[in-house]
């Protein structure tokens, strides 16, 4: 746990073996703020999330543009309808060093990093921005940052010679480490709360129910409403968690103590969820309450890895994702983009939903979602697609479609908007990746 005093006096449900933190309730004193100390405007964290898909999008209706009735969202987008007003979407960006090196490996390794990757068996490349700023700010959190995956990595060696880590992985910690990603909606939850030991099993609200009922009663009348929707919300994932667990434990005991095996065995059997749709949403569900309770500030969700082999039945798609993209301009493509976004939206809406302060939690973050190639078809990395959503605190205007497609290309660095993002988290940096510049008219 970090040293941090902050971190120490931040409210705390505990019972046997699970603690859980809080969301920011203004009468009480969480956080490291003293409710009663007359400051009336508490300076909320700033939060960074990623979402990443893989192998483009369909070109024809990823768009959006302005015009005399604000920001019109082509199909793949339409699921932000409701989000415009706090959704960027930023057309034009490319990070250099995954042209020119071959398809799909050295497209994604440094998709968060912009480092040049090194070919063969050693792995070589940079720190992602997720753990920069983690390694920057982790301390004022429980946790410095949470990895997740929907889909297990693999190992190899891709036709160009390049580590298959580098399609598994977004998230490095140094130039030859991939931060270990959790696949598992029920660890992650675990992770969450602390959730160890014998008594794992039995529900996290049972074991902190005495606990917050003494809270309760100290809160205000509308910080208990919102402790009690957070609680209820607690529990409708501890639910789902329940079903998912016990997929791992017997998928866990399949591997006769080497969990190696799990990475070769295919979903159901080597437990995660069967449904794609029921992980990611629980992916996220876990993201957002991470966020909400300030568990951590950093956050990268892998939808799916590069040359991914996820189906997708529930959009009538016949083919494997990978597949899929080399026709990225069917209809089934359109469909797996749109849906794809609709991850986005459905976790940036969550966000939003969470009220802190005057505003939401999705107010005081950044959530990006950042594929590594524009047409799986072509191969085509010369731009990526990039969304982003909230205002991390008013750091950012938003509501805006942002082209950089035209200007020169030191103009449209990918790292320029990682260097303008750590700078208004305030981490000072004069140069990441390849930009030594931040980002214009962000």
């Amino acid at each position: 746990m970090a040293s941090d005093k902050r971190v120490s006096r931040r409210v705390l449900l505990q019972g046997a073996g699970v603690s859980m933190t809080l969301p920011w309730l203004q009468s009480l004193p969480v956080w490291g703020e003293d409710a009663t100390s007359g400051i009336d405007a508490p300076e909320f964290p700033k939060r960074f999330g990623v979402l990443f898909m893989a192998c483009g999008v369909n070109p024809d209706h990823w768009w959006a543009k302005q015009s005399e009735n604000g920001m019109e969202l082509g199909k793949s987008l339409a699921p932000l309808e409701s989000l415009k007003p706090k959704l960027n979407v930023i057309n034009g960006l490319f990070n250099k060093n995954a042209t020119g090196v071959g398809i799909h490996p050295g497209q994604t390794g440094n998709i968060l990093s912009g480092a040049s990757l090194k070919k063969g068996a050693e792995l070589g490349g940079g720190i992602s921005i997720d753990q920069l700023l983690a390694n920057r700010v982790g301390s004022e959190t429980i946790q410095s940052s949470l990895v997740l995956g929907c889909e297990q990595p693999v190992t190899g060696y891709h036709e160009t010679n390049f580590s298959m880590a580098y399609s598994s992985h977004i998230s490095w910690q140094n130039a030859t480490s991939p931060v270990p990603m959790e696949v598992y909606p029920a660890l992650a939850f675990d992770s969450l709360f602390e959730n160890r030991g014998a008594r794992r099993n039995q529900s996290v609200l049972d074991r902190i129910g005495e606990h917050a009922s003494d809270l309760r009663r100290q809160a205000s009348m509308d910080d208990r409403r919102k402790l009690d929707e957070f609680l209820s919300s607690v529990r409708e994932v501890e639910k789902r968690i329940e079903q998912q667990r016990l997929a791992q434990e017997k998928a866990n005991a399949r591997t006769d103590g080497n969990p190696r095996m799990l990475t070769s065995m295919v979903r159901p059997d080597n437990g995660l969820p069967e449904d794609i749709r029921e992980h990611m949403r629980l992916m996220c569900d876990i993201v957002a309450m991470a966020f909400q309770t300030n568990k951590t500030r950093i956050a990268t969700l892998l939808l799916c890895r590069d040359i991914s082999g996820l189906f997708y039945p529930f959009l009538d798609a016949r083919n494997a994702h990978h597949s899929a993209s080399h026709n990225d301009r069917s209809d089934e493509f359109e469909r797996i983009s749109t849906y794809y976004c609709s991850q986005f939206a459905y976790l940036a809406k969550k966000l939003d939903e969470m009220q802190e302060g005057d505003g939401t939690v999705l107010d005081h973050s950044c959530l990006m979602f950042v594929n590594n190639m524009w047409s799986g078809s072509a191969h085509n990395s010369q731009k990526v697609p990039l969304l982003t959503a909230g205002g991390l605190s008013g750091q950012f205007e938003t509501g805006r479609v942002l082209d950089y497609e035209k200007r020169p290309d030191s103009e449209r660095k990918l790292c320029s908007l990682y260097l303008s993002l750590a700078n208004k988290m305030g981490v000072s940096l004069d140069k990441f990746g390849d930009a030594d510049g931040p980002l214009a008219d962000l």
